[in-house]
């Protein structure tokens, strides 16, 4: 998997993509990123890369010219995605970043800054991803967990890839309470069942726990589920 990304600032990258399973996966070229300074691509003496919009308002507005400069600049690879980090676009949640773990070979992200990029740049995009329903400074936060929750999914960053599949949102559910050793800290003990040995017990223990836990965080994601499961005949 090959990421592209067109930030102005290029150095916010540089821990994230040296630290944990991330900087392994790189590191055993499972993916790679490629970072890409709009600036490096500008025309005038001063490195513009933004100025006022039209029509008036408040702040200023990423010209086109040198992100278009920048994306064109860059290989193309049969199955690209063009992403725009926006607060305007479709929420990042799993189901998305399982989309495109499994169905794409280059991302290209753009990072907008300061009120935003010039409207015209969309006509780059292929997809509008935003990370919630608030305002960051620019997308490189958004593009920081794009990049992590993508290549997580990719074969061989995550040596036990069954437990890619026992986590929260992975089945419509919020994950269950986990315990490690000691059994007993400061009074608060591990819950019997985890202790029994009886695996079907706990696997029914560890299924209420995650609906009520859905029920009590995200009922949204479990009315979801409920309607998902009776679309499915009430299997599982």
């Amino acid at each position: 998997m090959r990421f592209d990304i067109v930030t102005l600032f290029p150095d916010c990258f540089t821990s994230v993509l040296n630290s944990g399973l991330l900087g392994k996966a790189l590191a055993k070229q499972i993916a790679q990123v490629n970072l890409v300074n709009p600036r490096d691509f500008t025309t005038d003496k001063h490195r513009k890369v933004d100025d006022e919009p039209y029509g008036g308002g408040v702040g200023m507005l990423m010209k086109p010219e040198p992100i278009f400069a920048a994306v064109e600049s860059l290989p193309v690879l049969p199955r690209r995605e063009v992403i725009l980090m926006s607060p305007q676009g479709q929420t990042m949640n799993q189901p998305l970043l399982r989309e495109l773990a499994e169905n794409y070979d280059q991302l290209v992200v753009i990072c907008g800054h300061y009120e935003g990029v010039d409207e015209r740049v969309l006509h780059l995009v292929t997809r509008e991803v935003s990370l919630g329903d608030f305002i960051l400074t620019g997308g490189e936060i958004p593009a920081m967990a794009l990049i992590n929750g993508v290549v997580r999914l990719l074969p061989g960053t995550v040596s036990k890839v069954e437990s890619l599949t026992l986590e929260s949102f992975e089945e419509g559910l919020l994950d269950y309470p986990q315990y490690t050793r000691p059994a007993n800290f400061r009074g608060w003990k591990v819950p019997d069942v985890l202790l029994s040995g009886n695996h079907a017990e706990i696997a029914k223990w560890r299924l209420e726990q995650q609906i009520k836990r859905t029920r009590q965080r995200r009922p949204d994601l479990l009315k979801a589920w409920e309607e998902g499961k009776q679309g499915r005949g009430g299997e599982g």
